[in-house]
């Protein structure tokens, strides 16, 4: 029982950890790239199209990293799952 027990709180431990990590790239995406260093990258990264690269990342940029964020929670979890077997049976 304390084997269970254990292996549930560095389970929750580790999903706390994922999801924490998830969110900083999820704040600096939606605010840093989008908000705060958008004129930067206007003025330093090359433009996509004919959109300045800020402008690009506060429209187009952040939808992409979003999904990429959504599919790395997913790995991320699914791994952490099957390391303290809580996996999904086939």
């Amino acid at each position: 029982m304390s084997e269970n027990k254990n292996s549930a709180e560095e389970h929750y431990k580790g999903s706390l950890k994922i999801v924490g990590v998830i969110l900083f790239i999820w704040a600096f995406i939606s605010y840093g790239c989008a908000i705060i260093f958008r004129d930067w990258m206007d003025a330093n990264m090359p433009s996509i199209g004919n959109a300045p690269f800020g402008f690009w990342m506060a429209q187009q940029g952040s939808i992409i990293g979003f999904v990429l964020l959504l599919l790395a929670y997913t790995f991320f979890m699914n791994k952490l799952d099957e390391k303290h077997g809580f996996g999904e049976e086939d």
